[in-house]
């Protein structure tokens, strides 16, 4: 029993030891720096879930951070694993602990954290500034606040605000926004939509937002410049430099220029209008199709033509700023599993064929829901989302005690609350932050429309 009793602890000390292939407190005294790490073949890079830095979509990492990073590993001939912290200070905590090699992410330069980290890649200029719809009362200068009413979440930005009122002396109607009601996103949203006039957030935020709404003017700028860049630690002067000549020799590359076009220029709204008349029985140049193959999921035809509509205005040439393809939007590796052929994406019913098989293995991800009309609202948000953050909104609704079985005002609603950090950092989520909104919107959108098929074609 006592050998047996030894054996076990030495197990658990064994397990307690190693986290992937690398202990996370190696001997303080061994290099680990880019020769090491081509030795082993990969770069493990720290960042955070966020809107411009590392996200899952469809079931595809993406995010502008992360697309550079990946470019960074090829040039070195490296696979790219991400680890991902919970603040920018467990960040830091991580690389100096050698859990990571390298922050992606845009880490503050300050004299905090000079001592512990060399600063390498990009240098990023961020500020703040006042996002507001366009038109002719947009605000142009920092004096023209006094009067209005500017939303802010509390840190920095509050803080921003409450000093720039001192420096002119008072009038500004300053409304803090409690940490944990709604995300700065939230607010931006809200200024595009009208219910409020004016917010406050950094620079990069609101670039990449106002690709969602092109009627945001993002001019005017109330802050100081803070530098931020990727981060290393001191002992890999070799990693730092090569991002540093990586940086330089690509900054110019069309790959970068992609990953910037794509988060903070490509617009992210598809313009829908009428192709056929719906009263004459014809919603799409393609509704047979979509009553063939309709038939191999068990669903009416005219839903799954609302989908095509929502996804593309039934363009068979759409393509997303995330990649997607055709008619049904499918993204590449999607495409390739369900058995798209190469080059065939523009074909509509190779699309369509593609996108009806993944719906089918969707359907045997909620066999749960037994009501049909109750599983494709689950089924359509996990088309749009991906089934990862689906499953999380649905153990969130679960953990809150909501109805995770029902869709309307239960898991949508915690599939909305996946941009919060406190709902994406919780335990029971797996796939991290998501602008649930999107695919919130997407859903009641494609159900609406369904519901003006079914009454005008019978």
């Amino acid at each position: 029993m006592k050998h047996l009793l030894s054996f076990i602890l030495f197990l658990l000390f064994l397990s307690a030891c190693v986290v992937g292939n690398r202990s996370p407190i190696p001997n303080e005294e061994e290099t680990y720096d880019l020769p090491q790490m081509k030795d082993s073949g990969e770069l493990v890079a720290l960042t955070l879930y966020s809107s411009t830095s590392y996200f899952l979509y469809r079931g595809e990492p993406m995010g502008f951070q992360y697309e550079l990073c990946e470019q960074f590993a090829q040039s070195l001939g490296l696979r790219l694993r991400i680890e991902v912290a919970n603040n920018p200070a467990d960040l830091v905590r991580k690389l100096l602990h050698k859990e990571g090699d390298l922050i992606a992410y845009n880490l503050a330069i300050t004299n905090e954290w000079k001592d512990s980290v060399l600063y390498c890649g990009e240098e990023m200029i961020t500020y703040q500034v006042i996002v507001q719809r366009n038109g002719k009362k947009c605000l142009k200068d920092v004096t023209e606040l006094i009067g209005k009413e500017i939303y802010a979440k509390p840190g920095k930005h509050l803080d921003r605000l409450v000093n720039l009122d001192k420096e002119l002396g008072g009038g500004i109607l300053i409304h803090e926004v409690p940490e944990d009601s709604i995300t700065t996103e939230d607010l931006i949203t809200k200024v595009a939509q009208g219910k409020i006039d004016y917010a406050l957030c950094d620079n990069d935020i609101a670039r990449l937002n106002r690709t969602y709404y092109p009627n945001l003017n993002i001019d005017l700028q109330i802050s100081f410049v803070q530098r931020s860049s990727w981060a290393v630690r001191k002992d890999e002067p070799l990693l730092a430099e090569a991002a540093n000549q990586w940086y330089k020799a690509n900054v110019k590359s069309r790959a970068y220029q992609a990953s910037t076009k794509r988060y903070f220029e490509i617009s992210k709204r598809i313009t829908h209008g009428s192709i056929l008349s719906v009263k004459d029985g014809k919603i799409s140049h393609y509704d047979n199709l979509f009553k063939t193959y309709a038939k191999e999921i068990n669903w009416d035809w005219k839903l799954l033509a609302s989908l095509a509509y929502t996804e593309s205005n039934f363009d068979t040439t759409a393509v997303s700023w995330a990649g997607a393809k055709g008619l049904m939007q499918l993204m590449p590796r999607t495409a390739r599993a369900m058995g798209l052929p190469p080059g065939k994406e523009q074909n509509p019913e190779e699309n369509i064929k593609a996108a009806v098989k993944y719906i089918a293995a969707m359907e045997k991800s909620f066999t749960a829901i037994k009501d049909p009309d109750e599983r494709s609202y689950f089924v359509l948000a996990a088309y749009n989302a991906g089934l990862g953050h689906v499953k999380d909104a649905i153990a969130l609704t679960e953990k809150y005690g909501a109805n995770p079985s029902v869709w309307k005002d239960n898991v949508e609603k915690y599939l909305l609350l996946k941009s919060h950090e406190h709902y994406f950092n919780d335990p029971v989520c797996k796939n991290g932050y998501f602008r649930g909104a999107e695919t919130y919107n997407f859903v009641r959108e494609i159900k609406e429309r369904y519901k003006i098929y079914q009454q005008k074609i019978k």
